[in-house]
């Protein structure tokens, strides 16, 4: 079983930042690409940000030159730096990590974690 933890939501005031972590546990052999999916209220659940296990990265341009994902391989662990933070980013941010759970595993599976709310005040 494999599970995908977010943690470091909040409430922050316009212009200001947040951390989110997201680990993944249970039978974790490898992980492909693993990123930061959000879904406003009464909006389509979208990517924010992804990354690769090169490092390689992808961001929607709406939060390009804010936000920062990163990720480190020996924790099963992808971060989301996010600065100027604007009010249109309240969302219940979600990490998603293809996963391929042991060894004899053909392919790697899509995981998605529980969420973790980040409101942004005006």
């Amino acid at each position: 079983q494999v599970q995908l933890v977010e943690s470091g939501g909040g409430l922050v005031q316009a212009g200001g930042s947040l951390r989110l972590s997201c680990v993944a546990s249970g039978s974790v052999f490898s992980i492909n690409a693993m990123g930061w999916y959000r879904q406003a209220p009464g909006k389509q659940r979208e990517l924010v940000a992804d990354i690769t296990s090169g490092g390689s990265t992808n961001y929607a341009d709406s939060v390009k030159g804010r936000f920062t994902i990163s990720r480190d391989n020996a924790k099963n662990t992808v971060y989301l730096q996010m600065n100027s933070l604007k009010p249109e980013d309240t969302a219940v941010y979600y990490c998603n990590g293809e996963v391929r759970p042991t060894p004899w595993a053909r392919v790697h599976y899509n995981y998605w974690g529980q969420g973790t709310q980040v409101t942004v005040s005006s």
